[in-house]
């Protein structure tokens, strides 16, 4: 947990790919993209290991890259949501239904930030 100014926030972590990424910069790196009209849920994660390993493993397959990101996230509004185990003990993730993806995003607190990339982007591999 850290604490900035008077409010206490909680660090999460989510593995996106480039069409993700390109919709947080173009929000100036402060919210998630809406979700798409079958994706009920958004699944911000509690482990940056579990992050690096979707981000790592799933999105390089179907994209050929990935990234994590990191995010600081009021305390008091996360806390308030059910904690789910999708596996082993680091599986944990929180589920924000679609409707209330505005909701959550008014929930970050400072910049969406990239602390990991996996694969290549297109401008990675155009750089040789």
């Amino acid at each position: 947990m850290k604490q900035q100014g008077n409010t206490k926030t909680v660090t999460l972590y989510r593995p996106i790919g480039p069409g993700q990424l390109q919709a947080i910069i173009d929000s100036g790196w402060q919210h998630f993209p809406p979700r798409l009209p079958a994706q009920k849920y958004f699944y911000p994660l509690i482990h940056e290991s579990f992050a690096r390993r979707i981000a790592g493993q799933w999105h390089v397959e179907r994209s050929g890259v990935g990234y994590v990101t990191a995010f600081q996230l009021k305390k008091d509004y996360i806390d308030q949501l059910p904690i789910y185990i999708v596996g082993g003990p680091e599986h944990k993730e929180y589920r924000i239904r679609a409707g209330e993806m505005e909701r959550f995003n008014k929930n970050i607190v400072g910049r969406i930030k990239v602390i990991a990339q996996y694969g290549q982007s297109p401008v990675d591999s155009m750089a040789v």
